[in-house]
């Protein structure tokens, strides 16, 4: 995968880019990152790139020249048709699912903004989704696409050590993950629950289901109004809500 990101603050990705599994990744060469600034790409002598917004108002608004040069030179540079996503707090919601949509691609745009907000042809014309990390607003889209590029490296191919591990969590299933533990089974009197200690890998993935289960009840029970349960899940949550 290519990915490529226009900010103005580019420093912002050294060091998550330079680091942990967005290292390895690229080490692994499953994904390469270039940060470009976009203001390299403003067409007037003092390289603005915002100015303030038709009819007024507070704050002031980024530029379309500048953003549509930067995306179609990075266009330019390779035969595949990127997705261009705009990190915006009137995006849609981003989730699991479309992590796992865009880790189908093969070239990814992401354009962080700042300032009061993006000329409008910018999201008519360049962007191909819009996407806000949630209800709240951030100074710029920097966070965001970080985000956003953490959740959907880690699930191409060969990224993680254990080819399982993106698909047992939480969210990939459907429901939130069970509890894990580790060693020693006795940690100042608090024990590791029998199931995992007995061998018997039926009873731990009995135990796993209903951890999980149990844990999107208590947490986040929205998760179970699109979530279709086997029978076995059903009879595990109607104990669980007896048990609660």
């Amino acid at each position: 995968m290519k990915i490529d990101v226009l900010s103005l603050f580019p420093e912002m990705f050294e060091g998550v880019f330079g680091s942990s599994i967005l290292k390895k990744a690229a080490e692994k060469q499953a994904v390469s990152y270039k940060v470009t600034n976009f203001r390299d790409y403003a067409d007037n002598k003092h390289s603005t790139v915002d100015d303030y917004p038709y009819g007024g108002g507070a704050g002031m608004v980024l530029k379309a020249q500048p953003i549509f040069d930067a995306v179609e030179a990075l266009k330019g540079q390779g035969e595949l048709t990127p997705r261009v996503v705009l990190l915006c707090p009137q995006g849609e919601r981003y989730t699991q699912k479309k992590a796992e949509e865009l880790a189908e691609e093969e070239h990814l745009i992401f354009i962080c903004g700042h300032y009061e907000g993006y000329d409008e042809r910018i999201r008519e014309h360049v962007v191909t989704d819009e996407i806000s990390i949630g209800d709240f607003v951030l100074t710029g889209g920097e966070l965001g696409a970080m985000v956003i590029i953490d959740s959907v490296v880690r699930l191409l191919p060969g990224v993680l050590g254990n080819v399982d591990s993106p698909i047992l969590d939480s969210y990939s299933s459907g429901l939130l993950e069970h509890p894990h533990y580790t060693r020693p089974a006795d940690f100042r009197g608090m024990k590791v629950p029998d199931p995992l200690i007995s061998g018997n890998h039926k009873k731990i993935d009995e135990w796993r289901m209903k951890e999980s289960l149990r844990r999107t009840w208590v947490r986040r029970p929205d998760l179970l109004d699109s979530y279709e349960l086997s029978e076995v899940e059903k009879k595990l949550l109607s104990e669980i809500k007896k048990e609660d």
